[in-house]
């Protein structure tokens, strides 16, 4: 057996040289290694740490990967008041807010004032607790006062610290003492879009920001971390010397570790203000995120306090947002696209235009009721907007210039891709296709779904290469991809005997991703991450899941009406066992995979719940160990709970514990049970 002190050394050098990436990756983005190689040594970190749990520390990057089921967020009180900012469109009142705060602090006798000018942020304001060094809470802004405990997601985040940073004496000082840092939850667009990708057609976010909220409230940590979100800081209290202004702030959470975005400016005079504010209309679309304004705040933070605030916004800080950017072009055609579910999409073809720092030449209609609700025509003038949104939509029609040659956009009546009549189903918007096993390009979608990083993750087999397998007819489904031979490959255009080769190597690793991940990859409609997940946890293999009834189905948690239907009706299919049986002898995991023999039966049959900060052990792996020795995780207190595990600064959770007579135990006789 390796001595554990050198065991120790190598995990705190995998520690070390993984946060070194995440923040080259993250912060920097100046990656040094690709991310099969990152994942490699994360894999390597947690197999280390599962050999040797008592190794394992709350800020190891190992507790980023998530797992943690959380059914109900607890609410927790605010500090001080999250406020929100009172926004602007003009810059008029740019200049009242400028003037106004100047002539506030002239009365206190302060007569030159600077403004910190930062790039808003379209994301979810959060708050994160540090005690000594170590992340202990993140919360949502809830109603200002008080918000929900969404610790688990929160710590999924690569660009949040699980411990405060800093190598110079006065960062270390400040890192031991209690400090709140407030910011933003966003998601970038490639993040997104790829999300969206993974997301059955019906079910998918509008824009960023809906998709960072949604995912902050998301009771499956796991599933968080594999959404890739952000967390850019800026607000910072807990200082030794809380007159430190606004700007060096900024730069003191840089030094702790944080994202800032880095974009932001010290503004001397109202000039200064109206450059930045003009300089970031146009270079903000070639961000890789988004933002909808720039923030000013008075870099005097001891001014904070006498300026004061109103019943919902600081009178210190001000929010100008740029108005949604329009533009007008002409419809020149409508085409309408398949998607794997076969929802016909309408799409149009617009005549090149400038908008928001790229050129726009087709744009979502959404969906033929849509089209009727715009009233919009072809050869029509429209208005095209991109405000929050990554892909831009027609809002309107200009009908005082509609031309003389306009006319209506027709639904089809067949499948443009396989001349099948399309069919719409009561209650939904949408028109379908239903030719599922023949139609090319739902063949096509579900096999680019099947291949996806969120799915099987099946590197090389990106569109290009799917349209020609199933154009030449040698792919009629995701099962023939695992009898592909490399003669076949190798004849096609653009495929030489080494691509063949990393096509086939990718396909046999995809055989090893697990049944969860399988299920999901089916593309069922309705049938996310997360209720995949859920399924896996009810039905141990798909042959079980075949026979649940659509009343079962509704029984799993998370899964309503809807996807129980969904479900039994993709299983009741006559040609999905014959599918489901040649994914088997191709190898793959229809089953969950053998469960691992329990440490020991020291909680057998007893329901834990943990409430406040546990010291030796990441919430996480304590609830691993509970399950590993016979016993189950729940979160929240009644009769039948078991035990209850009471950590620093515990919950309500201990005080209906105790009236319920629920026994109470310490993190040290925790430790003794296992």
């Amino acid at each position: 057996m390796a001595d554990i002190n050198s065991v120790k050394e190598t995990i705190e050098k995998l520690r070390q040289e993984i946060e070194r990436h995440n923040r080259l990756y993250y912060i920097e983005a100046k990656p040094e290694i690709s991310d099969y190689d990152f994942d490699r040594l994360l894999e390597k970190l947690i197999a280390l740490e599962k050999q040797h749990p008592e190794l394992v520390t709350p800020d190891s990057p190992s507790q980023r990967v998530g797992g943690t089921i959380t059914r109900i967020f607890p609410a927790v009180r605010h500090s001080e008041p999250m406020l929100s900012l009172a926004n602007t469109y003009s810059p008029a009142e740019v200049e009242d807010f400028y003037n106004r705060v100047t002539k506030l602090l002239a009365l206190e006798g302060v007569y030159e004032q600077e403004i910190v000018a930062e790039l808003k942020f379209d994301g979810v304001a959060v708050s994160l607790l540090y005690r000594d060094g170590l992340l202990v809470r993140g919360a949502t802004r809830g109603d200002g006062f008080q918000g929900d405990d969404i610790t688990a997601n929160i710590r999924t985040i690569a660009t949040v610290p699980l411990r405060l940073q800093g190598k110079d004496r006065s960062v270390s000082e400040q890192a031991g003492k209690t400090v709140e840092v407030r910011g933003e939850v966003f998601m970038r667009k490639d993040d997104f879009e790829r999300l969206n990708e993974s997301r059955p057609e019906e079910d998918r976010f509008a824009n960023p920001r809906n998709a960072t909220a949604g995912t902050l409230k998301l009771q499956d940590s796991s599933e968080v971390a594999n959404r890739r979100m952000y967390f850019v800081a800026y607000w910072l209290k807990g200082l030794g010397d809380e007159s430190t202004e606004q700007a060096e702030r900024l730069e003191l959470l840089e030094k702790l570790g944080f994202y800032t975005g880095g974009n932001y400016r010290l503004c001397r005079t109202l000039d200064d203000i109206g450059r930045f504010i003009d300089q970031w209309s146009e270079k903000r679309w070639k961000l890789p995120f988004e933002t909808d304004g720039v923030v000013l705040k008075l870099n005097d933070v001891r001014q904070w306090e006498k300026l004061g605030a109103t019943a919902k916004s600081p009178r210190w800080a001000i929010a100008y947002k740029y108005p949604a950017q329009q533009a007008e072009t002409v419809l020149r055609d409508v085409v309408f696209q398949v998607g794997r579910l076969g929802t016909i999409t309408p799409v149009a073809e617009l005549e090149p235009v400038r908008l928001a720092g790229s050129t726009v030449s087709r744009s979502t209609l959404h969906n033929f009721d849509e089209i009727e609700r715009l009233a919009v025509m072809l050869h029509d003038r429209v208005i095209i907007e991109k405000s929050g949104e990554v892909i831009p939509k027609v809002i309107r029609v200009v009908r005082d210039r509609r031309p003389a040659d306009a006319r209506p956009i027709d639904i089809p009546g067949t499948c443009p891709e396989c001349a099948t009549p399309l069919v719409k189903p009561e209650n939904e918007v949408h028109w379908y296709c239903p030719n599922e096993q023949d139609c090319p390009a739902q063949i096509r979608g579900r096999i680019l779904h099947f291949a996806s990083r969120d799915a099987m993750d099946i590197k090389t087999l990106g569109k290009a290469l799917v349209d020609q397998l199933v154009d030449v007819g040698i792919v009629r489904d995701v099962s023939d991809l695992y009898f592909l031979q490399e003669p076949q490959l190798e004849r096609l255009e653009r495929m030489g005997r080494k691509s063949a080769q990393n096509l086939l190597r990718a396909l046999d690793e995809s055989r090893e991703k697990s049944y969860d991940r399988l299920l999901y990859a089916l593309g069922i409609r309705h049938v996310g991450r997360a209720t995949a997940r859920e399924l896996a946890k009810t039905y141990s293999s798909l042959d079980e899941l075949m026979h649940a009834s659509e009343e079962d189905l509704s029984m799993v948690p998370d899964i309503g009406p809807a996807i129980a239907k969904s479900v039994h009706d993709y299983f009741s299919r006559s040609s999905v066992a014959k599918f489901l049986e040649k994914l088997r002898d191709a190898g793959l995991k229809l089953s969950v995979s053998e469960k691992s023999a329990p440490v020991n039966r020291n909680f057998e049959g007893i329901s834990v719940i943990f409430t406040g900060t546990l010291e030796r052990y990441g919430r996480d792996r304590a609830s691993e160990m509970v399950v590993e020795r016979g016993g189950r995780i729940v979160g929240s207190v009644s009769k039948k709970t078991g035990l209850i595990v009471a950590g620093k600064e515990p919950g309500s959770k201990l005080e209906k514990a105790r009236k319920l007579g629920v026994r109470v135990i310490s993190e040290e006789e925790f430790e003794a049970m296992l």
